[in-house]
């Protein structure tokens, strides 16, 4: 693949997962107040199974399908790069019917494991899903193999429309269904399953999208078998055994954040009610943690992982062709975007933890009064996250992929100890949860730093990646707060006050990142619009 070909795959892949990333952010909005936080807590129990299976099904099959197509393309042999399809696609649909038989079947077990029997429904209701999803994943590997990434991009947009729109009205309408509807289920349990069920519907979108690409490109596929080298004579089995080899270790490594919340889906409510605490205010709790607070949290890492994920292979070429000076300016460069992303928003999120929720989430204003304090906390893990996961993409650049595996392993299991004994102590409660995921990422980005300054030899500039960029975002949060508090006595409307303070607060921190020199001079101009200003900040600028 040429490098103008990896930018311009990198960058459809990017803009399609940047967009997957908003509409699911969005997705929560209108959902949570639509069918209540305490409906949460059935949703994200199905949600986490789904997304565990889906991990198993198709986090790492895709990728060998991918580079073995690639490898096979490269030698013109068009006819084994076939056969790598229909195996694998066999294989994916073997792994989503035992998934679905698991799911459908055991979903009172898993639910009852859980201590939450009301996510049974909508964990009946995802089940489909786990069947499609990983065939539509395997046309996904066929085409990045041939370096064609529109495919997977378009599937991917499809699919999360899909789910969005049919998510929505499904939540919507069983929420405020009769009682003969589902009959024996509350509203919050029927509204879950609406929700769920839109990951079915988006799955069937983007499956019937990549399909009719593939039948457009199917005449032009087959004339490539035939004018091809001729079928090579590996085994079936041999073809099997390749694609497993590649993609066990990365199967292992992206299951344990889903196992995790799964683990954590009933750990968090149970250590809850030992405290005496009814089982409506807990599930309302771990509803308002998961589904208000954890897709904050998440959401500014969008932009910051797309970009740490396209500087791999640069990374990769580097150390290959032992270029390590280049090597050593990326892995600065991706380390310094990640906090320039994350810093601002961290510092935002503590500073205006209780007007963001109130403003996104009007309808639930009970439960942020509890919820809100875990978010400040919670603010904290963006920095640490965005660490993990830019030092995640550079030691996979380098081959050391299972290294990062075992850190997060390591930081997983303090959250779930900080979990267990944190939460039950009346001080601190749901804010024991967030305590505990600081933690786990905390002790993941210490140990991944070390792993990298070991294996790369690369002296990381802490003033320029870490503590302008700290510098910026403190100014920052200074001013919102002040500024907040001003327009609250002025107009007592916590939505303006929010919103305003946000927009002038992003300002604030783009000016100040300029006159701290967190930004320089090369990456200004190559912004949109970078040369105007240049003309303003110039003289600040190195």
């Amino acid at each position: 693949m040429t490098k103008k070909t990896f930018v311009k795959g990198a960058v459809i892949l990017g803009a399609a997962g940047i967009f997957v990333k908003i509409m699911g952010f969005i997705f929560r909005i209108p959902l949570v107040n639509m069918i209540d936080s305490r409906a949460m807590a059935y949703y994200n129990p199905a949600y986490y199974v789904y997304v565990f299976f889906v991990t198993l099904a198709t986090s790492g099959i895709p990728v060998a399908v991918s580079r073995m197509v690639s490898e096979r393309v490269t030698l013109n042999n068009y006819e084994d790069a076939d056969r790598v399809f229909k195996l694998s696609m066999r294989l994916m649909l073997g792994i989503g019917i035992v998934s679905f038989v698991i799911v459908f079947g055991g979903a009172d077990i898993i639910a009852g494991l859980m201590d939450n029997p009301g996510a049974a429904l909508p964990m009946r209701f995802v089940s489909p899903c786990l069947i499609i999803i990983p065939v539509l994943a395997a046309f996904r590997g066929l085409f990045q193999g041939m370096q064609n990434m529109r495919p997977t991009a378009l599937s991917q947009i499809v699919e999360q429309l899909f789910r969005v729109a049919f998510g929505l009205a499904l939540a919507y309408i069983l929420f405020n269904s009769a009682d003969t509807v589902l009959g024996g289920e509350t509203k919050y349990v029927k509204g879950a399953s609406g929700a769920v069920f839109g990951g079915t519907a988006g799955a069937i979108g983007g499956l019937a999208m990549i399909f009719i690409i593939y039948m457009v490109n199917r005449k032009s596929f087959k004339r490539k078998i035939r004018e091809g080298n001729p079928r090579s004579s590996e085994s079936n089995g041999s073809v099997y055994k390749e694609i497993l080899v590649i993609s066990i270790p990365i199967t292992v490594g992206a299951s344990i954040m889903p196992l995790i919340n799964m683990i954590d889906a009933g750990l968090i409510v149970g250590r809850l009610k030992s405290t005496g605490m009814s089982t409506v205010m807990a599930e309302e709790l771990y509803g308002g943690l998961t589904g208000m607070v954890n897709s904050m949290i998440n959401f500014p890492q969008v932009i910051a992982l797309a970009v740490a994920t396209s500087m791999v292979p640069l990374i990769a070429a580097a150390y290959k062709e032992k270029d390590y000076a280049f090597a050593e300016k990326n892995i600065q460069l991706s380390i310094r975007f990640s906090m320039l992303i994350g810093m601002p928003c961290a510092v935002g999120f503590f500073v205006l933890a209780k007007p963001i929720l109130l403003t996104l989430f009007p309808t639930q204003a009970g439960v942020i009064e509890y919820v809100s304090p875990a978010f400040m906390i919670m603010a904290v893990a963006v920095i640490f996250l965005g660490f993990v996961q830019t030092l995640t993409g550079v030691l996979q650049g380098v081959g050391k992929q299972m290294i990062p595996v075992r850190n997060m392993f390591v930081g997983v299991g303090a959250k779930l100890l900080c979990t267990w004994f944190l939460v039950p102590i009346p001080a601190l409660g749901i804010k024991g949860a967030a305590i505990g995921t600081i933690l786990a990422y905390m002790i993941a980005s210490v140990l991944d730093v070390m792993a990298v300054i070991k294996y790369t030899n690369v002296h990381i500039n802490w003033v320029s990646c870490v503590g302008r960029p700290l510098a910026a975002a403190a100014a920052m949060g200074v001013c919102v707060f002040v500024i907040y508090k001003i327009l609250m006595l002025l107009t007592a409307s916590v939505t303006f006050s929010t919103l305003a303070s946000i927009l002038l607060g992003a300002i604030i921190y783009a000016i100040m990142a300029i006159i701290s020199k967190a930004v320089t001079r090369d990456e200004l101009e190559s912004m949109p619009k970078g040369h105007l200003i240049l003309k303003i900040f110039g003289r600040f600028i190195k």
